[in-house]
């Protein structure tokens, strides 16, 4: 392993401390200072992390720094990774990697331009439970891939979190917010996506934060909060998707693959390490299989160790803007045509990544 990455933060609200509590464990990245537009947050952060607080001008153009780590909301993901890739800096956001394709579309092609690396989450996708999956998929287990079956959903994230109200504008809803865990993990499965269709709507329910200081405020809703969907992937296989703000209770399954000879239990793709279930035409029980691919103990970051790895080696990185870029055409289309009530066949394509050999490390792998 050669030198670390030194990373900056830009946004440091609730999902960073996931990040912060894994850069221990990952020797090739070096957390090297902090920024948020709220400068008091900013220090608190960079105190308990034992690194700089700096403004959001000063950690884009800090020489020490070779990659933005962007956790921003959706709206300012382009704007900051536009300008640290301006910088010279590797980029690697929270998902989406846009709002839309076409402001996603000037980053990959600034970074190619400049030489530079993009990434996205989620990364959740390279631990032990989806890479294991895959790997049943891949070795055969349930004959050839025939359909997957995807639903997600909850009453809405305002019950839980103390400032909720960007879930409900363009770049959340439950299709943005969740759907790449599913999305990125069906194309890791399947391989690209070729056409979409789907049904979108939303309730009249009145919506209000919860909890917090924040209590009480009402939520204006701009997205849509229900959302069904039927993809084609280029091999073959068909995957229905439903995710939803909608919902208060449910048993439906959250994700199952099927194939000629059997079906697998999918383990949650917002996790990195649940176990993935077999069942098989010739023994129709459940069976939990051990972890038999993927990064172990992972934890969010291991993407951006991922890249800083494949920077070092030069090999693709498998968290990549590409990636996502084609995740967020998907959803994208899948909005599209729910409004339109017709079919949506996709522009871009993307390559499977490459699986994850069972216990790598990313910064030695």
């Amino acid at each position: 392993m050669g030198s670390p990455l030194n990373v900056g933060v830009v946004g440091v609200g609730n999902i960073s401390r996931q990040y912060f509590e894994q850069f221990p464990h990952l020797p090739n990245l070096a957390l090297t200072a902090v920024a948020d537009l709220d400068l008091d947050r900013a220090s608190v952060v960079a105190a308990e992390q034992g690194v700089d607080a700096l403004t959001v001008d000063a950690l884009i153009d800090d020489p020490r720094i070779d990659a933005v780590l962007n956790l921003t909301i959706p709206a300012a993901h382009t704007e900051i990774a536009l300008r640290a890739l301006d910088a010279g800096k590797h980029v690697y956001g929270e998902k989406p990697l846009a709002l839309a394709t076409a402001d996603a579309l000037p980053v990959l092609q600034r970074a190619a331009e400049k030489g530079l690396r993009v990434g996205s989450a989620p990364d959740t996708v390279l631990g032990t439970g989806i890479q294991t999956a895959r790997a049943l998929l891949d070795d055969g287990r349930i004959g050839r891939p025939v359909g997957a079956a995807v639903s997600w959903t909850a009453p809405g994230h305002e019950l839980w979190h103390p400032a909720p109200a960007f879930y409900y504008q363009p770049g959340g809803g439950p299709l943005f917010d969740m759907g790449p865990y599913y999305l990125t993990s069906l194309v890791h499965f399947f391989g690209p996506v070729v056409r979409v269709s789907g049904a979108v709507g939303r309730s009249e329910r009145e919506r209000t934060v919860a909890t917090g200081p924040l209590a009480g405020t009402p939520i204006p809703v701009d997205v849509d909060t229900h959302v069904t969907a039927i993809l084609e992937h280029a091999n073959g296989v068909i995957s229905t998707v439903t995710v939803s703000f909608e919902v208060w209770e449910s048993r439906a399954p959250l994700f199952e693959v099927f194939g000629t000879t059997g079906s697998i239990a999918v383990p949650d793709p917002n996790a990195f390490s649940e176990i993935a279930s077999i069942a098989t035409a010739d023994d129709r029980t459940w069976r939990e299989v051990p972890a038999s691919a993927g990064y172990a103990d992972a934890g969010r970051g291991v993407g951006l160790a991922d890249l800083a790895r494949a920077v070092e080696t030069g090999r693709p990185h498998r968290a990549s803007g590409e990636l996502a870029f084609h995740v967020l055409e998907i959803m994208e289309s899948i909005i599209a045509a729910g409004r339109a009530h017709e079919v949506v066949t996709l522009t871009s394509t993307v390559e499977r990544p490459e699986p994850v050999p069972f216990g790598a490390r990313p910064e030695s792998w």
